[in-house]
């Protein structure tokens, strides 16, 4: 992991965005007072990947991530990873009740292409949000929280976890570092493999075992059957069509008894309509009274005339209507304008009172206002006896004093704050009161003004009794007319209702002769040409179906014996029909062939195919499952062959044997270069080593005569050294390449010449290897040497951070 760009934006103690360009820094030192925010920059760089900080206690602890005052805030950062680029941000915001929560999360994958500037919004694919970044996060730099925080940030007073952790420990980062766990998720694949293989051999037995009929005996039975079915089918066409053509005539004979049949139901279903024999004297009744309210029209029609004559000759109602609202309007806004005049008056005679009671409060206000001035000197009076001295100067009047005075205990403040809030209280009320009482007086002066004007504009008074009588004369002829005007509606009703029964009975007549026509029609069309109905009577509608009816009744009983010889010779086929194919369905069962008792001949037909496909499909199927039983036992030996060789594998990769020799191994190696480290440190005086039983990390004391002690044994200054001797050799751990090493502080517990061997192993560090550097340090010493410098200060807005010019 290789941090590019960081992004700050009220984040601990960065009140204010800020962006930190690390892409052209190998080597760079965070320099600035204690306090500043130096290590913050470093704790960023840890929340942006997991969410946490070292320095807040406990894992998923984000409480510390916003100052008190803060809200919201963000951090964002930009960094490759296995050559590839990658953008992760989380935001922070503080609940109602003052909790502070993570608000978003995301990781995506960036494309490397785009300038820096504008790398945040070059995503080439999105990988996780909220509660799977973290884990995402893992996953991308290789390394958990617990092992990042070991090897890659050291964060300030905790450089010595790996050297004091127990056995256990080591071994979980060693097998993050050295991809070792890959050996067990191997193991693991291996006995999915055993187990999937056992599973396809067992189902494969179990598929041979369904398939145990397909044997050559059952081969040889099934072409037998085969080669008999096709003679059947070459051999059975001329039953099939001898079986047709009886077919053939029982549909002739079903036909000519249907049109009998249909010619019989024609006349049954012919019936004279029940209004036949009354339909001439109901047309007669109908016309006749239709004229009589035609008469009734004309004479109501003439009423209406004459009413709404009369109601034109007395004019329009909306003139005097018109007067009568005028009339309203003059007595209305008369007694308005009294009213409003009256209160204008009561509100003018009211401003004396209340201006004299708002000079007596402001008089009051006054008063109060002296004596709490009064009362004041009087407390700084005596407050400043108490500082004055013989001799001294009088720092009112600038002379020496030549005795103190005497001042009496004033009286309480608070009694003289009491009355001057409340004197003041009185006044504005008087001043609020006054002002209302002005506002109003003035308001209601006007209102009646206008109400005076608006009542002289008004045109002058009229005589109301002559209105209203005009208006109900009016009313009473408006009256009269819509009587009139209703009664001839309702004859105009009844006139339409008359004509439309007339319409009724003359369409009825029509219809009904239209009805005889037809069914005299149909009578020809279904076979009557021999025996013709009747010519129609178009003088007499009863006469003419009467004389039909009589026909219907002798064609009838025709009809019903051609029905009869019709349905006798229908049967003689039908037995025919059945006995032909009795005797070809016994051939057909004869041959396994099983057709319905009346099945068509394209049925047999079809049944006789079907049974040729059938079984030639089944001695196909018997065949191919003859082949599957072959591939199938070649399967079975397969699959248990590849099932003894996972169980074989998984055996030989048991993780409690094989993972930890291999930790065992690399944790040799790496003692070993960080032993050679540590001793350059320490200018020959300590190497590291392994104790043999316990695996603890010893410490071999070159000044103790090579003596093996504990580490946890060293100074605070020797823990410093070897630890950090430990996260180099860390750093550049087998396996797993890791880009960069963050060391927060510790490096003022060193003496200047260790300090300068360990300036002089960083610089060889950042320059022999592809990897970046970080340091936070208080030592000039130390950051003196650092090429790039990152100075961070503090003021009332928070930190801020400024890369310093390439030291020389």
């Amino acid at each position: 992991m290789r941090p590019l760009l960081l992004h700050l934006d009220h984040f601990g103690s960065f009140r204010e965005p800020v962006t930190v360009d690390f892409s052209d820094t190998e080597y760079f030192a965070l320099v600035g007072p204690t306090g500043a925010g130096k290590s913050t920059i470093i704790d960023a760089i840890c929340f942006a990947l997991y969410g946490t900080v070292p320095r807040w206690g406990r894992e998923n602890a984000v409480a510390h991530a916003l100052a008190p005052s803060v809200a919201a805030g963000k951090v964002a950062m930009v960094f490759d990873s296995d050559g590839r680029r990658y953008g992760v941000a989380r935001s922070m915001v503080r609940d109602a009740k003052g909790a502070v929560r993570t608000k978003e999360a995301r990781l995506d994958e960036l494309d490397p292409a785009a300038p820096l500037d504008q790398v945040f919004d070059a995503v080439v694919r999105p990988i996780a949000e909220g509660e799977n970044v973290t884990p995402e996060a893992q996953r991308v730099t290789g390394l958990e929280y617990r092992f990042f925080t070991q090897c890659v940030v050291l964060p300030q007073g905790r450089f010595a976890e790996f050297l004091h952790a127990a056995p256990r420990e080591r071994q979980d980062l060693l097998v993050q570092l050295l991809d070792a766990d890959v050996y067990e998720r191997i193991r693991q694949s291996a006995a999915r493999e055993e187990e999937a293989a056992k599973q396809a051999a067992s189902f494969a037995r179990d598929q041979l075992a369904k398939l145990s009929g397909a044997t050559d005996e059952a081969e040889r039975e099934l072409a037998d059957r085969l080669a008999a079915l096709r003679r059947l089918s070459d051999t059975i066409g001329s039953d099939l069509g001898l079986l047709r053509s009886r077919e053939d005539d029982i549909r002739r004979a079903e036909q000519e008894r249907a049109a009998v049949a249909e010619r019989r139901s024609v006349l049954a279903s012919l019936r004279m309509p029940a209004a036949v024999p009354t339909l001439a004297s109901a047309g007669r009744a109908a016309t006749e009274a239709a004229e009589r309210l035609a008469a009734e029209v004309e004479t109501l029609e003439a009423d209406d005339h004459e009413a709404y004559e009369e109601l034109t000759a007395l004019g329009d109602q909306g003139a005097p209507r018109a007067a009568l609202a005028a009339l309203d309007a003059r007595e209305r806004l008369a007694a308005e304008a009294a009213r409003a005049r009256a209160e204008a008056g009561a509100a003018a005679a009211s401003l004396g009172e209340l201006a004299t009671a708002r000079e007596t409060a402001e008089q009051a206000l006054a008063a109060a206002e002296a004596q709490r001035e009064r009362l004041r000197d009087a407390h700084a009076a005596a407050h400043l006896v108490a500082r004055l001295a013989v001799g001294e100067p009088c720092p009112v009047c600038r002379h020496p004093v030549a005795e103190l005075p005497r001042h009496d205990a004033p009286a309480d403040m608070r009694t003289a704050d009491r009355a001057l809030a409340g004197a003041r209280e009185r006044a504005e009320r008087a001043r609020s009161a006054h002002a209302r009482a002005e506002t109003s007086a003035s308001m209601l002066a006007a209102q009646a003004d206008r109400l005076e004007s608006e009542l002289a504009a008004l045109p002058a008074s009229a005589d109301r009794a002559a209105l209203e009588g005009t208006l109900a004369a009016i009313a009473k002829a408006e009256e009269v007319a819509g009587e009139a005007r209703q009664a001839l509606r309702a004859g105009r009703a009844r006139l339409d209702k008359a004509r439309a029964a007339a319409a009724q009975a003359e369409r009825q007549a029509e219809t009904a002769w239209r009805d005889l026509e037809a069914a005299r029609d149909r009578l020809l069309v279904s076979g009557h040409q021999d025996d013709p109905p009747p010519p129609l009577d178009r003088d007499d509608l009863h006469r003419a179906w009467t004389d039909l009816l009589g026909w219907r009744d002798r064609a009838a009983r025709a009809a019903q014996a051609a029905l009869t010889e019709r349905e006798e010779r229908l049967t003689r086929a039908r037995d025919l029909l059945a006995a032909h194919r009795r005797r070809l369905t016994e051939r057909l069962a004869e041959h396994g062939v099983v057709a319905p008792p009346d099945a068509s001949p394209d049925q047999l037909g079809a049944a006789v195919a079907t049974a040729v496909a059938r079984a030639d499909a089944a001695l196909e199927r018997l065949r191919e499952e003859r082949r599957r039983a072959a591939d199938l036992e070649r399967q079975v030996a397969a699959k248990e062959h590849e099932a003894k060789v996972a169980h074989e594998l998984a055996l030989r990769l048991r993780a409690n044997a094989f993972e930890r020799w291999l930790c065992a191994e690399a944790l040799a190696v790496l003692v070993a270069s960080a032993s050679d480290t540590l001793r350059e440190l320490s200018d020959g005086q300590y190497e590291l080593a392994l104790a043999d039983k316990t695996g603890d990390i010893e410490v071999i004391d070159y000044g103790e005569a090579g003596m093996r002690r504990s580490a946890r044994t060293l100074s605070g200054g020797e823990t410093f050294q070897a630890a950090l001797a430990l996260a180099l050799a860390l750093s550049g751990a087998v396996a797993r390449g890791l880009d960069s090493i963050f060391l927060d502080e510790g490096f003022g517990t060193l003496d200047p010449a260790t300090l300068d061997t360990v300036a002089t192993t960083l610089e060889r560090l950042a320059a022999g290897q592809e990897r970046m550097i970080g340091v936070v340090t208080h030592v000039p010493a130390l950051a003196d040497r650092v090429p790039v410098r990152f100075e961070v200060r503090r003021d009332g807005n928070g930190s801020h951070v400024r890369k310093a010019a390439i030291a020389p």
